[in-house]
């Protein structure tokens, strides 16, 4: 199996398990709606979905893992573009798979810890006023600043200079690096939700961007997975 083939069937997969994971955490937990509930109902919906509910968490963290696989292959795919940007966009593609896999690693393994206390008919109200700080405080720390702020940013600098190292490239047509560089800002603007002034309660058009970045993005990845199958 050739790199290019690889890589093809990894932005593939990408996506689709992606898009999977996040429909299935939608229906059972309706993730991400439920973020804006009280703490206490929270985890008391996380506790009733079970451990299944605790899989489907860590499959979707794994899921930004393979970020960095399709990263590292594009890169080595696209090897006729400029080395540098190349280069810059492997670091890039990296770090963001990281952060978002930081963002979404405390709920398959924190939030169950925090839920079973909640729970726990034995707990004090102190306990349970400590579990909620806890609680918002991951979620402030390693959802909305590693997760979302640096994931979205770091996500959209990497569609960026993929989308350059795409128009650098004879490989395929140069319509996939253009669309790339049109995703881009979004993700970037959508990295704003919660920063400075709209710290407390977000900037809504910012919010707005982030589905539409991601559904463009997953249309995105399929394409260049199908173009680049279609030109191994």
């Amino acid at each position: 199996m050739t790199t290019q083939v690889l890589t093809g069937l990894l932005l593939l997969v990408l996506p689709v398990a992606y898009n999977l994971l996040y429909s299935l955490l939608s229906r059972a937990f309706d993730y991400p709606a439920i973020l804006r509930q009280p703490t206490s109902q929270i985890l008391d919906r996380f506790a009733a979905g079970g451990s299944r509910l605790v899989l489907t968490w860590w499959g979707f963290a794994m899921s930004a893992v393979l970020l960095a696989p399709a990263v590292v292959l594009l890169s080595a795919t696209l090897a006729d573009a400029n080395p540098a940007i190349l280069s810059l966009a492997t670091a890039i593609g990296l770090l963001a798979a990281l952060v978002q896999f930081l963002g979404l690693v405390r709920w398959p393994f924190a939030v169950p810890h925090l839920a079973r206390i909640a729970a726990d008919p034995a707990t004090t109200p102190s306990t349970k006023d400590a579990v909620e700080v806890t609680f918002q405080t991951l979620n402030r720390y390693l959802g909305v600043a590693v997760g979302e702020h640096l994931g979205y940013l770091f996500t959209g600098v990497w569609t960026a200079l993929a989308g350059v190292a795409l128009l650098q490239s004879d490989l395929l047509h140069p319509l996939f690096g253009v669309v790339g560089l049109v995703l881009a800002p979004l993700f970037v603007l959508g990295s704003l939700e919660f920063v400075g002034p709209f710290e407390a309660s977000g900037w809504k058009l910012a919010g707005t961007l982030v589905p539409l970045a991601y559904i463009g993005w997953s249309v995105w990845l399929l394409a260049l997975g199908i173009g680049l199958l279609i030109t191994a």
